[in-house]
């Protein structure tokens, strides 16, 4: 009898908890002030970008660029979960006023144009699409007839061969700051986030908006890690980059910050950078051994591996983001939610299970001001990055042909 009351009472806590992280107080949501900001990774400015990130909701105002076929654009003010109609009304008032454009457009679409020149053209209906973007997309207002001569940015087609920035800051400073971002971002998501965007999807009215944002930095710092490498012209420099990408790989996961550690494993696994042999010949044994036994841990290659190793860590820590999401979805997809009209309690359970260790947090301390602290905080927040694969390779080709 003991026991039987045990298990109910262990059902009736799990209940509890589940009901506590989908349903957190509107008014704790209300309490935060409203403010007009950029929209991270969309529109850069060294002020906002050293602020400490806080949650974005869908009422939230933001700061967005909306691109014209010429390449000029219009800054408007918008609530981040608007509808695509709203935004091109927006759209046509400034250009209204704008003196490049003496004859106002007639019938304008909203379309997303990525760096490797692929459009993808929103209904007037869908909503919250700012925070869909990828790395190096951008919003074009045009009218249908223009939609052909859409071209990306010249500055996303275009690289600079050079000596990179982070030659001059430690791998310790870097990992750190990578870190405490990540911890920034994880810290904005809402539980809700991870239920709606596993049990609703894009049929989602409410878009789990800070949740996009995580794995936007996710592949965001996999494209760094590529950009990094394949910009830099002299061997020993590059070889001085894998081993500092190496050892930032190491930082961040001693500091169980799995995102940032796994994305800058991807980011080296990429075929662009892998492939080249003259630069990984240089790397002395001790790192290519560190790097092996972290290709092992890599999703993509062997979810065991990962699995076991976030078994062994206590929290809090910072899971794969992208790995956490699709065992969601397996869960949702494989179990029922409702048997009859019971809810399934061990599904829930198992769901919230999974996520419990993304919401430990650890009290961020970030008081360091001096000139290269915050050089290095700025450029960790706001990476300049290629995301074109296409370009990445034909980078890679010129720096080691294919028949050396």
């Amino acid at each position: 009898m003991v026991h039987c009351i045990n298990i109910h009472l262990t059902l009736v806590s799990n209940l509890f908890l589940c009901v506590c992280v989908v349903f957190r107080s509107d008014e704790e949501k209300e309490s935060r002030k409203k403010q007009v900001r950029p929209l991270f990774r969309h529109f850069r400015r060294i002020d906002a970008c050293l602020q400490p990130r806080e949650a974005f909701r869908g009422s939230d105002e933001i700061f967005c660029r909306v691109y014209t076929p010429d390449h000029s654009y219009v800054t408007i003010r918008s609530r981040l979960s608007c509808r695509v109609g709203e935004i091109l009304a927006l759209v046509r008032e400034k250009l209204q006023y704008s003196e490049d454009q003496p004859v106002l457009p007639g019938n304008l679409i909203l379309v997303a144009v990525t760096s490797a020149g692929e459009k993808a053209v929103f209904r007037p209906s869908d909503e919250a699409v700012f925070t869909t973007l990828g790395v190096n997309t951008h919003l074009f207002a045009c009218e249908p007839s223009e939609l052909d001569s859409l071209l990306p940015l010249p500055e996303e087609i275009h690289w600079t061969p050079g000596d990179s920035k982070l030659h001059d800051m430690s791998a310790e400073e870097v990992a750190n700051q990578l870190v405490v971002f990540d911890w920034e971002l994880f810290s904005c998501v809402h539980e809700v986030e991870f239920v709606c965007y596993v049990f609703h999807g894009e049929q989602s009215r409410w878009r789990p908006l800070n949740l996009e944002l995580v794995l936007q930095r996710c592949s965001e710092v996999q494209h760094w890690v590529a950009t990094e490498i394949l910009q830099c012209q002299s061997l020993p420099k590059r070889i001085q980059l894998l081993r500092k990408f190496i050892k930032i790989a190491a930082l961040c996961k001693q500091q169980q910050d799995l995102l940032s550690f796994l994305a800058v494993v991807l980011g080296l696994d990429n075929p662009a950078v892998s492939r080249l042999r003259l630069t990984w010949e240089g790397l002395p044994g001790k790192f290519r051994k560190q790097f092996q036994q972290f290709e092992s841990t890599d999703p993509s290659r062997n979810h065991k591996s990962y699995r076991d190793l976030i078994t062994s860590l206590r929290p809090p820590l910072i899971p794969f983001t992208p790995l956490l999401l699709k065992d969601l979805t397996f869960l949702h997809e494989s179990c029922k939610t409702f048997h009859g009209e019971l809810v399934n309690f061990e599904k829930m359970f198992l769901i919230l299970n999974k996520t419990i260790n993304v919401f430990c947090f650890p009290v961020a301390m970030d008081t360091e001001m001096s000139p290269s602290h915050l050089q290095t905080k700025a450029y960790v927040r706001q990476l300049q990055v290629i995301d074109n694969q296409n370009l990445l390779f034909d980078m890679s080709c010129k720096l080691e042909p294919k028949d050396t």
